[in-house]
């Protein structure tokens, strides 16, 4: 009997020790899943311009890392393969944290698909609310607790290869043809993120290149003192009382050293960096205190926190409203960058606006605009920020608007290129003189087995059962793992609140769909759908209008090759207008357009205008009636030139044998004076780095695609490299 009490009691103890740690292995177990979708995603990107067995070395060695984290499985469904998402051996940095941070809690051109799980931007936070703010990544880690279950490790693994090949195909999307004769080579783009640099081209022309972090001279701002005068504990203090987190009415802040200027800058300090505080002098028992305090209560935050009057009390009248400077960034999309500069400025992220995105998994320098927001405070972030630098600031009347940037300048590295010199210099010549096909890229259309053209085809044809159904029901392929239970739920029970309550993560377009129909009901889609931003229900869209511009644009080179015909269509101006007979000469495929199909466009007057017709009259549509029962989703059509041929290219093979090292300086590297790296004559590896410029909403992929002849799917790149992983 004693034994047996002993060993219940044994048991008992296990049991509230097991149960005291659950939450920890949870947290490793998510942990090592986590790692493993770095390492597939960096695989994905590797994979991206490579041919069989020039990643033999480094898939040897992905495998082993993959093979050391016993007890966690790959299954279908259960790993988020992202574009852009992974950093590089080498290149990680965590984020430095010094006196400057909240005090409380702590990434363009080829940012047009509409991925599966994504967190969709809403309406933008207060600075305070850290845990909406925060990188989506770190808020799934937080609420994926719980969300294993204890059958899920004998579940039979799936190789991310299986998982990739119900994905799409350039074939799929209608990317079918190349402008050049050239033979094709293979090369890895994007080994690390510093392999591919974007420089904004601004609105008068330029190439945005940081070069100057420098502070204008304006006699009004405050002196530096005020970013160092304030403690950390004083800081958290001033920010509960200023977004009301306690019940204190005031904050009193001691004045050692008690000097007028010592009081001037801690004045100074609490208004510039807590919006919305005023603050006295006061003596209490022989000592001087500033005292911080509300105005007007939350009616008065509230009207300092709106885009129209921020901190207008401080505003000096003689400046422009708009601080804008030069943002540069390593490895972070563009909105994760504004939300992350809003967080440490304790302001909303739409203050902020940019003339486009950019990449996330490549370096980026591009122009923002902040209202009211002073230079000192920006540059001062860049004490605070790994991966960021903030410069060549000025002050101005106007915001920055979507759209008015002229393009993009790209600086790409292609490494390990298996192409001869010869080969590379047909391919790049082709390039710079008669360019590439506009092809809308890969990334337009999603990454798993149901396309976004499909739901935008769906809700052309007004078939809202099939758009609820496309975007929940189960699929297969690469998915985070708590979207596959969300699916299954669904599929089980029709349920949306049984299915939402499976999403840690309630702001990707599945959560916010699902949220609709509980709140509208199953019998009102349309509503329900409606919940979605409007730019992410557009997207859908344009995704189909994409999918049929492509097919099309593939049937007229394969029709008519790469020369103006009769019945071509060009702009004039903006205007567009029929090639006819006579004409022809004096036209060059680069000035034909074709359209995107819609209620305002008109079509070729040839055998592609029947093709266009075909094509939606299989799929259910009317051409000559575009427009739709909802206003927002009628379609009035575009037009998208078939063939860009960059500008400014130019390139060079160089050897090199370390494959960390970088092969060209950053504009921060230039800042701090490095000097340029030399390269020898032969290495063990040969790179391709090109230098071109495009226009805006033109894919940089499409272009390299044409260099390398190859498809730039993930499903066939990994088709092409199954062998390691058997």
């Amino acid at each position: 009997m004693a034994v047996t009490l002993r060993g219940r009691l044994a048991t008992s103890q296990f049991g509230a020790m097991e149960a005291k740690s659950s939450r920890e292995l949870q947290a490793r177990n998510y942990l090592e899943k986590h790692r493993i979708m770095e390492l597939l995603t960096y695989l994905t990107s590797a994979l991206l311009f490579s041919r069989p067995g020039s990643l033999k070395c480094f898939l040897g060695t992905l495998k082993m890392e993959m093979t050391e984290m016993t007890g966690v499985s790959l299954k279908r469904g259960s790993v988020a393969v992202e574009d852009n998402d992974s950093v590089a051996p080498g290149e990680a940095k965590r984020q430095k944290v010094s006196e400057c941070c909240p005090t409380k809690g702590q990434d363009g051109l080829e940012n047009n698909s509409l991925p599966s799980g994504e967190k969709v931007p809403g309406p933008p936070e207060t600075a305070g609310e850290d845990k909406k703010n925060s990188d989506p990544q770190s808020e799934e880690e937080g609420e994926e607790d719980g969300l294993s279950e204890e059958g899920e490790e004998e579940e039979e693994a799936e190789s991310f290869a299986s998982m990739m090949k119900h994905g799409l195909t350039e074939l799929d999307v209608g990317i079918t043809k190349f402008v050049s004769s050239h033979q094709g080579f293979s090369g890895i783009l994007k080994e690390r993120y510093s392999d591919f640099v974007v420089h904004e081209i601004g609105k008068n022309g330029w190439i945005s290149h940081l070069s100057d972090l420098s502070v204008p001279v304006d006699e009004e701002d405050p002196s530096e003192d005020v970013f160092t005068v304030l403690t950390a504990e004083e800081k958290q203090r001033l920010e509960e009382l200023q977004l009301f987190k306690n019940k204190e009415t005031s904050v009193a802040i001691e004045v050692i050293e008690d000097t007028k200027e010592k009081r001037t800058v801690i004045h100074q300090a609490i208004k510039s960096l807590f919006p919305g505080l005023e603050t006295k002098t006061e003596d209490r028992e022989g000592k001087k205190y500033i005292v911080a305090y509300h105005a007007a209560g939350k009616k008065a935050l509230a009207k300092v926190r709106t885009a129209a009057d921020p901190r207008k009390h401080s505003w000096p009248k003689s400046r422009g409203s708009y601080c804008h400077f030069l943002l540069y960034k390593e490895n972070k999309d563009t909105m994760d960058a504004i939300n992350l500069l809003s967080k440490y400025l304790r302001v909303k992220p739409n203050i902020f606006s940019y003339m486009g995105t950019k990449d996330k998994r490549a370096i980026t320098v591009q122009e923002i605009a902040v209202l009211k927001i002073t230079a000192q405070r920006l540059a001062h972030l860049n004490k605070c920020l790994m991966n960021f630098k903030l410069g060549n600031f000025s002050y101005q009347k106007n915001p920055l608007k979507l759209g008015e940037l002229q393009g993009n300048h790209f600086t790409v590295v292609l490494r390990n290129i298996t192409g001869t010199d010869d080969q590379v210099e047909q391919a790049m010549n082709s390039l710079k003189e008669i360019g590439f096909i506009n092809y809308y890229g890969m990334q337009r259309f999603g990454t798993t087995a149901v396309p976004t053209y499909q739901v935008g085809r769906a809700i052309l044809q007004n078939s809202w059962a099939e758009v609820m159904d496309l975007i929940l029901k189960p699929r297969s392929g690469a998915e985070k793992g708590y979207l596959v239970k969300c699916r299954e739920e669904w599929a089980k029970t029709k349920d949306p609140a049984a299915a939402l309550r499976k999403l840690p993560v309630k702001r990707c377009v599945e959560g916010q769909l699902l949220r609709g129909l509980s709140k509208y009901g199953l019998k009102n889609i349309v509503s329900a759908f409606g919940i979605i931003p409007r730019n992410n229900r557009l997207m859908y869209i344009h995704s189909y209008q994409s999918y049929v511009w492509n097919n099309m644009v593939s049937k007229r080179i394969e029709e008519y090759g790469l020369n103006p015909v009769p019945g071509d269509l060009v702009l004039k101006g903006a205007a567009v207008t029929c090639i006819e007979e006579d004409d022809v000469n004096n036209y060059s495929i680069h000035d034909v357009v074709m359209p995107l199909p819609g209620f305002d466009v008109i079509y070729p007057q040839h055998k592609i205008s029947e093709a266009y017709r075909e094509m939606l009259t299989a799929d259910n549509l009317d051409i000559d009636n575009m427009r739709h029962k909802i206003r927002d989703y009628s379609l009035s059509g575009a037009y998208r030139k078939i063939i860009i041929r960059p500008q400014n290219v130019s390139w060079e093979v160089v050897a090199y044998d370390d494959p960390k090292i970088p092969l060209f300086n950053t504009d921060v590297d230039n800042l701090e004076g490095k000097p340029p790296p030399v390269f020898a004559s032969e290495g063990k590896y040969r790179a391709l780095k090109m230098d071109f410029s495009l226009p805006p909403s033109t894919y940089a992929t499409m272009a390299i695609r044409e260099v390398l002849k190859m498809d730039t799917s993930i499903k066939n790149q990994t088709q092409l490299n199954t062998t390691w992983l058997r």
